[in-house]
C-alpha cells in the first residue's frame, strides 16, 4: 500500500481476490493507497495474496454462496479496518458451467447460479448495508459478454451473468438516494494461465478475433475498476462497462467479415 493514490485512505473487499483478475484488482487498489480485504474460497491463497500487500491487506476464506461466511468475512474487514467504501464482487465458477443445455442437471445450475449470482447479492447485500449508514460507498459487479451474446454450453453461466446486469441497474437505483453507487465491469477475452504449444495456438486465434488485435489482461481489469471506484467516476451509477478490444462492438468475427482488417488503408501501425 502507498500513502498517496487515487484511493487513498479507501478500504475495498474484493471477492476471489486471491488469483486471477481479481487479484490485479486487490494489488492495484493496494498502489493505489487502498486497503484491501481479499475473500477467496481457498484460505490459505487469500491470506498469501493479502500478505504481499503489507499491513494494507488482510485475507479471509469465504464462500460467497454462504450467508454466513459472507457476514464473518465482513465483520472482518469492518473489525480490521473499521469502514467499507468498495466493494468488487469478483468470485464466480466457469468450469462447471461448461454443459451443454441438454445435460444440464439441477445441481449445477444451482451451483453456478449460487457463485456467480447469489454470491453477488449476499455480498452487495452486506455491504449496502453498511455504505448506507456512511452515506457513500462503490459497489463494482463482474459481468461476462455472456450477458447479452450467447456462448455454446454455457446456458447457466450466461443466465448468471445476465442476472449480475439485471441486478446492477436494479440495485443501483435503489442505493442512489443513499450516495451509494453501483456499476459493472464486463470483461472481454482474457489471458488464461494455460502454457504450451496449443494454448499459444488458442490464444493467437482468440487475439484475432478482438479489434485491439490482442487478449485482456487483468491490467486492463484493474485500470477500470480504479476508475470506477474513485472521484472521477462520481456522476456514473447502473452502467456496465465493456472492457473487451471492441468484441462486442462487432457483427461479425473478423474470419468472416466483409470488409476484412486486409483491406484497410495501409497507414501508421498497418504499413
Amino acid at each position: 500500500m502507498t500513502d498517496g493514490g487515487r484511493l487513498a485512505g479507501r478500504v475495498a473487499l474484493v471477492t476471489g481476490g486471491g488469483r486471477g483478475l481479481g487479484l490485479a484488482v486487490a494489488e492495484r487498489f493496494g498502489r493505489e493507497g487502498a486497503r484491501v480485504a481479499i475473500a477467496e474460497l481457498d484460505g490459505d491463497r487469500a491470506r498469501e495474496a493479502a500478505a504481499a500487500l503489507g499491513e494494507g491487506g488482510l485475507g479471509i476464506q469465504c464462500d460467497v454462496a454462504r450467508a454466513d461466511d459472507v457476514e464473518r468475512a465482513f465483520d472482518a474487514c469492518l473489525e480490521r479496518f473499521g469502514r467499507l467504501d468498495i466493494l468488487v464482487n469478483n468470485a464466480a465458477v466457469v468450469g462447471p458451467a461448461v454443459k451443454h443445455f441438454l445435460e444440464i442437471d439441477e445441481a449445477t445450475w444451482d451451483l453456478v447460479l449460487d457463485a456467480n449470482l447469489k454470491g453477488h447479492f449476499l455480498c452487495t447485500a452486506r455491504a449496502a448495508r453498511h455504505m448506507v449508514e456512511q452515506g457513500a460507498g462503490v459497489i463494482i459487479n463482474t459481468s461476462s459478454g455472456g450477458a447479452s451474446r450467447a456462448h455454446r454450453g454455457m446456458v447457466a453461466y450466461d443466465a448468471a451473468k445476465g442476472g449480475v446486469e439485471a441486478f446492477t441497474r436494479a440495485v443501483a437505483l435503489d442505493l442512489a438516494p443513499y450516495g451509494v453507487r453501483c456499476v459493472c465491469i464486463v470483461p472481454g477475452l482474457m489471458e488464461t494461465s494455460e502454457q504450451g504449444p496449443a494454448a499459444e495456438q488458442r490464444a493467437r486465434a482468440t487475439a484475432a478475433t478482438v479489434p485491439l488485435g490482442r487478449q485482456g489482461t487483468g491490467t486492463d481489469i484493474a485500470g477500470a475498476a480504479v476508475f470506477l471506484a474513485g472521484e472521477d467516476a462520481a456522476y456514473l451509477t447502473g452502467s456496465c462497462i465493456y472492457v473487451d478490444g471492441g468484441v462486442l462492438s462487432q457483427q461479425r468475427s473478423p474470419q468472416v467479415e466483409t470488409f476484412p482488417v486486409e483491406r484497410f488503408p495501409r497507414l501508421g501501425r498497418l504499413a
